[in-house]
C-alpha cells in the first residue's frame, strides 16, 4: 500500500481516550472498528510508526499498531475466548515439565524455575504439580481456575501483550511474571530457554533457530515496550 496521507497527529477525544489522526481523519483498525486508545504515550508511538513511513507503508514495522489492532479487532471483541486461550497455557505450564536427564540440565531447570512457579503458587493461593520428561500431568481443578482468575482481572490492552509473552515463552507463569513487572522481556524469555540455551552450549549455534530466537525476543520486547505504554508508564 502506497503512503495516503501527508501529516499525522494525535488528539484526545470527550470521554478522554485518545485517537491517531492521517490528515485529519482518525485512524480506525483493520477491520474498519474506531481506534481509541487508553494512553496518549501508546497514541503516540503508534503516530510515530505511521509518520515513519516512507512512499510505500510497511506494516511489519508498525509493532504498537499491531498490537493496538489486536486489542480492538480480536481481544474487545472476543474476550472471553481469548481469556480461555492464555488461561489454557496453565494446564501445561513450561515449568512445570522437567526434563529427565541430564542431571546438569535438570539442575538448571531446578535453580531457574522452581523460584518463579513458587512464586505463582503463593500469589494464586494454590499447588502447582510438577513431572519429569514427556508424562503428562493434570493440574487441579482450583490451580486452573486460580488462573484462569488471574486472567480475567487483566484489562483488554494488556491482555494483548499477555497473549503474546505466554504464546512465546509457553509459561502463563513467566508471563504474569512479566504483566506484572517482575520480570523484563529478556529475562522472561531467557527462562524459557533453559533447555535450547543448554543444546547450544553442548553442540553448538544453529543459524536458523539462532535467528527464530532474536525474532522471538523482539516480540517480546515490542510486548514489553507496549505493556509499558499502555500502563501509563515511559
Amino acid at each position: 500500500m502506497k503512503r495516503f496521507y501527508k501529516t499525522v497527529a494525535v488528539s484526545e477525544a470527550d470521554d478522554g481516550a485518545f485517537l491517531v489522526t492521517l490528515d485529519d481523519r482518525n485512524l480506525s483498525s483493520p477491520a474498519k472498528r474506531p481506534l481509541r486508545l487508553p494512553t496518549r504515550g501508546v497514541a503516540e508511538a503508534i503516530a510515530e510508526e505511521w509518520d515513519a513511513q516512507g512512499e510505500k507503508i510497511d506494516p511489519s514495522s508498525m509493532a504498537m499498531m499491531s498490537f493496538a489492532a489486536t486489542v480492538t479487532d480480536r481481544v474487545t471483541p472476543q474476550r472471553d475466548h481469548v481469556v480461555g486461550e492464555i488461561a489454557g497455557f496453565g494446564g501445561s505450564d513450561l515449568l512445570c515439565f522437567l526434563a529427565d536427564g541430564p542431571d546438569e540440565l535438570v539442575g538448571r531447570q531446578v535453580t531457574q524455575w522452581t523460584p518463579w512457579r513458587e512464586r505463582a503458587e503463593k500469589r494464586l493461593a494454590m499447588r502447582l504439580v510438577v513431572t519429569s520428561g514427556v508424562m503428562p500431568v493434570r493440574q487441579s481443578e482450583e490451580a486452573l481456575a486460580a488462573f484462569r482468575a488471574a486472567v480475567e482481572a487483566v484489562d483488554d490492552w494488556s491482555l494483548a501483550p499477555l497473549h503474546t509473552a505466554t504464546s512465546i515463552t509457553g509459561s502463563l507463569i513467566l508471563a504474569l511474571a512479566f504483566l506484572d513487572g517482575d520480570l523484563g522481556a529478556a529475562e522472561a524469555f531467557g527462562l524459557s530457554q533453559v533447555d535450547e540455551a543448554f543444546q547450544v552450549e553442548k553442540w553448538g549455534q544453529d543459524r536458523e533457530a539462532e535467528l527464530r530466537r532474536r525474532g522471538l525476543l523482539a516480540e517480546m520486547k515490542a510486548a514489553e515496550r507496549f505493556k509499558t505504554l499502555v500502563s501509563g508508564e515511559r
